[in-house]
Formats: C-alpha cells, structure tokens, sequence
C-alpha cells in the first residue's frame, strides 16, 4: 500500500513540474509596462511597488515579487501579470473604499466614541474595504461593550455596495441588558466575617442609586482594585502572609447575572516585636527613629511599615540623599507569631537638581507653575521642598493631576533632573443659588469665574444676584503674582440694589464703589491682606422706609461715602478644597473706615474643621463671627449692618431673614452676628466608597442682634435641623439641603428646602 501511494506522489509533482514548465515565460527585455484596471488609485503608486523598470529583463522571480509587492499594499483584491510580446501588462482590481460608517441601535456609546475606536485600528471613511479589517472592527465594537459588562451585545454587519467601487458599513448593534453582579462570595474568611469584607470593595450586588454609581457593573479593572483593597485590609491588621489564592469570574447563560468568588488565605496574625535599624543613617539615627511609624506590641501594619519607609526616603532627601533605598525586613517567628522589623537603609551619594521641566501643560504657561516651586535649579535636591512644591503647584486648582518624576542623568551619577506632569481640567467655574419660599416665591444667584485666564494664572470673575431683595453686579480681578515674590493683588467694581420688593415704588439702597486689596505670603500656609476702597451709598426714599433708616437720613442725609481699609488673614490646611475630609481652614478680616461720611469699624472671623471619623465618615464644624462699631459722633452706618439666616448661615431660614426687625416687620440687621454648624457626612447609601456624591446630616443655630429693632425676641438664638446631599457636580460643588427650624419666633421666614453650587456650608 505504501508503494502504491509513493507511485501517486511522484506522478503528481511531475504533473507540477510540467505544468510550472508549460507556464513559465522566458525572460525579456522590457519594452513598455501598462496598468490595467486603476479607478481611484494613481498609477504612480503601481509603479513605485513594481522591481523593475522599462529596459531591465523580465523573469518569473521578479513577477512573482512584484506580485506580493501589490497585494503588501493592501489596495487589490486581486493582482494578475500579462505578458504580449516584450510588454508587461499589470492588471488589478481594486477593493471597494468605504464611504460611509453608520450605528444602529447603539445606547451605552455614541457614534463619536465608536467611531474613533474602529479608527485606532484602520477601520475609517476613505480607506480601502477589508473583510479581515471588518472581522477586527467587530471584535473591537464587542470589547468596548465588554469593558461596559454588556456581555449580551451581538454585532452585525451589512455591506451595502454603492457607486464608483465604495460601500457603506452599518452596524446593527443589539446591546441586550446590561451584566450585573448577582452574587460575590469570599470563601477562606476567618479573623473577619464577610460582610466586614464586602464593605472594603467597590464591587457589590447593586442597590438602589446602582444606576448612577455602577457598582454591580463588572469589569477586570475594579475587581483588581478590590483585591488590593482587600489585601491592604488584612495586611494592616496583622496578616502578614495574607493572600488572594484565586478569582472565579462567572457569567450565567442568560448573559446578564455575573457571579464573582474570592479565595483567599489569611494565615497568622503577627505582633512586631522589635524595630531596629541597620545600615548608614548619617549618624542622625535618634532623628530617624522619632519617623518610625510601627509600634512594638502591636499588630503588623503595612501601612505603617510603607509610612516609615516613605518618611525616611523623604528625610534621606532633605539632605540631598535623591538614590536612597530603605528597605523592610521582616523577620518572621511562625512559632510564636511574632515579627521582627528590620529597617536596612543606604543613602547611595548625594544630588542636586539640574533642570525642571514641565509636561502636559497645553493652556497654562510654564511660567505659571514654576513660580510655585521652591526647589531651585542646580540647588542640591531637597525632598522637602521638593514636596512643597508640588503641593504648591496642585493648590492653584488648575489641574486634575499633579506629579512629580525623578529622572538620573546619563553620565552625571551626581545630578538629576525633574519633570512635572500636569493633568489640566477647565478652570471656569459656574456659581448657581436659589431659594423658594410660599412668600417670596424664587429667587437666583449667578457667578462665573475663570481662575486661569488665557493660562496666566489670574482670575477674572463677574457675580450677579437677582433675588428680590439684593441685587448686585460685581466684576473682580486677581492677579497671584503681582510681585516676584508672591504679593497677589485684586481689583473689585461693584454695584448693589437692596429692596424688599420689586416695587418701584419702595426704598432702595444703592452702593456703588471699589477697591484694591494685595495678599502677601508669611509663610507656606498663612497670607495677609491689606487693602483701600471707596464706595458711595445712596438710600432711595420710597415705601416701607424703615424707621431707622429714616432717622439715619434725617441725622446724616440720604448720601454717604466711606474710605474703608482692609486687613486679612486666611490659613488652609484642608486636605481638599472641594471634598475636604480633614484639616482646618481659618478667616479672619477687620475693615476699617477712618475718613468719609461713615465712619466705623467692622470684624469677622470663620474656622471650619474636618475631622475623619472612619474612611467613610466625617464630622465637620463651622464657626463664623462678626461684629461692627461706629467711630466718632455717627452711629453704626444702618447700611452696614449684618444678616444672618439660609444657606452660610443658619438653613431653614430665609436668606438675611435673621435679625432686629422694626415695627412693619422689616428687618434691619444687626452689629453683631453669630453662627456656629456641624455636619455628619457620610456616603449615600448606594453609592458606595463614591467621595463626590454625599449625603450629610446637619444642625444649625445663629443669631443677629444689635439696637434699633422693637422685636426683642428677633435678637434670641435660631436653631435648625436637616438633611441634605451634596454632590460634586461638573459646574461646581451642590449642596441640596432640607431643613427644619428647632426654635424659631412669630414672624420668622421659613425656607425649608435650599440649594446652592459652587460653596460648601
């Protein structure tokens, strides 16, 4: 049998041998060379491809060459040589080009975004039809609906041939239900139970804001980052050989329920015995100490083992230390679960910088951030200033992402040079309030600002109030670096219109005026200001005067002018001026009036603290005081006087409700003013670890008092309870509150229901 089928095989190879013979074109001597078949494609582009030209010889090996050489281009679907005499014909046929790219039935993703992921890999209008290509395009589109836990997408294709050799593409996209986490289980668990566990991930079963939160939407990206929460979970509490032995991700038939299992090995839990450092210390081996974060006795916690290792590069760096390594050891006692800590450090050789660059910056000159670093070029590298700097530059706002990259120089082991990388993210903010109340029905705040304008560091803002009884227009400038050295200067115009109604017919305040303040830097935290303005009052006789108001203008007349003088001091340590969750921020601000008609003295002072309760919890405190005096003869100008009540103040209350009230029932502020808020914040339940979507509980109390008014009870403490959900939103922070007043006196105006953008309190 094996003969016979060696006898078949040589007869057909010489079958190939005499057919190969038969087809084989003895070589020539080109003549002339003529395309065939070209529509859209340039002849030049053929023969650029072809390895020969007219007068070089012919023979198969060239023609099968400039063969693969055509197809290589990916414009032919089919290429074929002819020979006539001593001229070469080449004739192709060229693939359709795609004319147009359509989606139907696409939701999660619109046509833009699917558009630029079938461009990424070649797929676009103008280029050359593949079927290869559109097998690919189809893969693409499945795994960007993938990533999105659409794992019920189905995707077809229809060709539609049109004129002049093109096609059109349409995607039939049928999404189906989105793939929802129905059940994750942790299997291994014994130190902790499995619901203290499932608090640390991300990932969950769904609740009921899982439409804005996507929590149950599964993708590889979250799990990962909820095993290393995990793993960190146990790693801080003592677990030392802590480990994630597997994940099983399933995906039921239906294509719509995804259940996720986690394996995991706790182990021992471990004390620290001893701490102990080894290695070159610079001889300041007490300062190194005072750094270690991890305590004896307790146990083992790898955040605090990377805390001291982290401090101690950064100490190794204030003296110029760039290459040092610090290295944990953990000796491990498996018999009586104890560890010891090792702490092996070598400072390697000391450096200074070169050169800073700055990357990522297309809008905000360099300029603008190296003016914020406090380490200089070709100083010796200082960690601490080093951090400074970045903390400095992510300060000013104007980036998502601030960071920092070390990079050694080639050939210098002594030198290095640093880059940093910016993220930038719109820096013009919307300021939206409002306020409804049966009474007064609604009104509105506006504000727009823009903090880095023309990518000079310097802000311009315009606000406008609307409501019924203040309106105003106030135009300001900043600039953070009038001087070298930091002096900011700002420049205000300001128009205001205070009535109690739209009425024409009631009085009005108007005050017109300007001023210019400058904030110079003491120290990293702390700026002072100082500043001189001008502004006229006038107030508008009309219905409803006030009684005092009419004294006022009886005494001194209806126009007054005032010189007032500024002095401030403003202290930040807040962790985050949008979600703050710990520091402390400080204000205190004296404006004086020594010349003018009016003549008086007025002080404030605002501190908020933030303290972290747990990772989700935080309990904050507001205090806000002031007061006013009159200087000379004249009593305490009644257009100065303070308000209290509503959003910054006491919530539930309408805003500038608080204060003396005459006989009519008009309120007419006071020289003193006190407020004083606590907020329990806490994720909103669905919303999982989500710090921009909050939820808080508040209690509130204030007053205003100061002579004049004949309600005495108007000057007692408000109180008030709530509520409210504060959501960082794309134009700003909101804070949506709902309040109720604790104690409150005939006459009060109620609000219940506030919101604002762009403040927090």
């Amino acid at each position: 049998m094996s003969i016979f089928i060696r006898q078949i095989a040589l007869v057909f190879v010489g079958l190939i041998l005499l057919v190969h013979s038969a087809l084989a074109v003895t070589p020539f001597t080109v003549r002339d060379i003529r395309v065939e078949g070209l529509q859209r494609v340039e002849p030049g582009t053929v023969f650029v491809s072809l390895p020969l030209q007219v007068g070089d010889e012919y023979n198969d090996e060239k023609g099968a060459l400039a063969i693969r050489n055509l197809f290589g281009l990916g414009l032919f679907k089919d290429v074929r040589i002819e020979v006539s005499g001593d001229v070469l014909i080449v004739v192709v046929q060229e693939r359709p080009t795609l004319a147009e790219v359509n989606f139907v039935g696409n939701k999660e993703f619109d046509k833009a975004a699917l558009t630029k992921a079938l461009k990424d890999i070649g797929l676009t209008e103008g280029r050359a039809f593949d079927q290869a290509l559109l097998d690919r395009a189809e893969q693409e589109l499945k795994r960007q609906y993938l990533n999105r836990s659409l794992y019920a997408v189905n995707v077809l294709t229809t060709v539609t041939p049109v004129e002049r050799n093109r096609v059109n593409l349409t995607f039939n996209v049928s999404e189906g239900e989105a793939s929802r986490i129905s059940e994750i289980r942790i299997v291994g668990n014994k130190a902790f139970d499995e619901a203290t566990l499932m608090d640390q991930l991300g990932l969950d079963t769904g609740g009921w804001l899982s439409w804005y939160t996507k929590s149950n939407r599964y993708t590889r990206a979250k799990l990962n980052a909820d095993l290393e929460a995990l793993k960190s979970y146990y790693l801080t509490r003592g677990f030392l050989e802590f480990k994630i032995d597997s994940t099983q991700v399933s995906i039921m038939p239906n294509k719509t329920d995804i259940g996720i299992a986690i394996n995991i090995s706790e182990g021992q839990r471990y004390l620290v015995s001893a701490v102990e450092l080894q290695g070159d210390y610079l001889a300041k081996d007490d300062e190194f100490k005072a750094l270690v974060a991890v305590r004896p006795g307790l146990p083992y916690n790898a955040d605090d083992v990377a805390k001291t290792t982290r401090a101690f590069t950064d100490y190794f760096g204030n003296f110029g230390y760039a290459f040092a390594r610090v290295e944990a050891i953990p000796e491990i006692d498996r018999t009586n679960n104890r560890v010891r800590l090792a702490l092996r450090a070598e400072p390697s050789r000391r450096a200074y910088v070169r050169r800073i660059d700055v990357a990522g910056n297309t809008r905000t000159r360099d300029e603008v951030i190296r003016r914020e670093f406090r380490q200089l070029e070709a100083a010796w590298y200082d960690a601490d200033r080093i951090r400074r700097s970045r903390d400095r530059v992510d300060r000013l706002g104007f980036f998502g992402e601030v960071s920092l990259e070390t990079r050694e120089v080639p050939g210098a082991p002594d030198q290095v040079d640093l880059v940093v990388n910016v993220a930038e993210k719109p820096t013009g903010s919307l300021s939206l309030g409002a306020g409804y109340s049966s009474g007064e029905g609604l009104g509105f705040l506006f504000g727009i600002t823009q903090q880095n304008a023309f990518g000079t560091g310097n802000s311009v803002g315009i606000q406008v109030n609307t409501s019924k009884f203040n309106r105003v227009v106030d135009i300001s400038t900043t600039d953070p670096y009038f001087t070298a050295d930091g002096v900011s200067r700002t420049a205000a115009l300001y128009h205001r219109t205070s009535s109690p109604y739209q009425d024409a017919s009631y009085y009005k305040l108007v005050t017109t005026g300007a001023n210019l303040s400058f904030g110079v830097p003491f120290t990293e935290l702390d700026t002072v200001y100082f500043g001189a303005g001008a502004e006229a009052t006038d107030i508008q006789s009309g219905t409803g005067l006030p009684s005092s108001y009419q004294t006022y203008v009886n005494n001194y007349g209806a126009s007054s002018t005032a010189l007032p003088l500024t002095v401030g001091w403003a202290r930040d340590s807040r962790d985050s001026a949008l979600v703050p969750t710990r520091g402390r921020l400080q204000r205190a601000n004296l404006e004086w009036s020594p010349a003018g008609d009016a003549r008086y003295v007025k002080g404030s002072y605002q501190f908020q603290q933030y303290m972290p309760l747990t990772k989700k919890y935080t309990i904050a405190f507001n205090t806000d005081v002031a007061a006013g005096s009159s200087i000379g003869e004249r009593v305490f100008p009644v257009f100065k006087s303070l308000f209290g009540g509503g959003l910054g103040s006491v919530r539930g209350f309408e805003q500038g409700s608080l204060g003396p009230r005459d006989s009519a029932g008009v309120v007419l502020g006071g020289t003193q003013k006190f407020n004083a808020n606590v907020e329990f914040q806490t994720p909103l339940p669905g919303a999982g670890a989500d710090r921009t979507l909050r939820m808080y509980g508040f209690f509130d109390m204030g007053m205003v008092s100061g002579t004049g008014g004949v309600n005495t009870d108007a000057n007692s403490l408000r109180a008030s309870t709530g509520i409210g959900i504060s959501w960082v939103s794309p134009v700003g922070p909101l804070r949506l509150a709902y309040a109720k007043p604790v104690k409150k006196f005939d006459g009060d105006r109620i609000q219940t229901l506030q919101f604002q953008i762009g403040t927090s309190f």
